[in-house]
């Protein structure tokens, strides 16, 4: 993919990243170099290759999916400015 510095100031506009006019070129040259070795990623044949679902063969430890209130209501609730019977005191957005 071909490059220019209109499109590197305008990928930089998008990601809101302020980049110097000074270092535009550099950095349209590292960004070729990364999408030319993205390109040569998509030539190594993964045909045979079962996907890969993590990096090492430790069994994982299943829990009960069990819902609970974590057992630290007042810890929790300690840290609002207000409360009422155990529950957290928003302001009403809704009119």
């Amino acid at each position: 993919m071909a490059l220019d510095k209109t499109t590197v100031a305008r990928i930089a506009h998008l990601a809101r990243i302020e980049i110097p006019e000074s270092e535009l070129d550099a950095l349209t040259g590292e960004l070729a170099k990364i999408l030319e070795w993205i390109d040569q990623l998509g030539e190594v044949d993964t045909e045979r290759v079962e996907p890969m679902r993590k990096v090492m063969d430790i069994p994982a430890h299943w829990r009960p999916d069990e819902v609970t209130d974590g057992g630290r209501r007042e810890d929790i609730l300690a840290n609002a400015p207000e409360t009422h019977d155990g529950y957290f005191v928003v302001p009403k957005v809704v009119e």
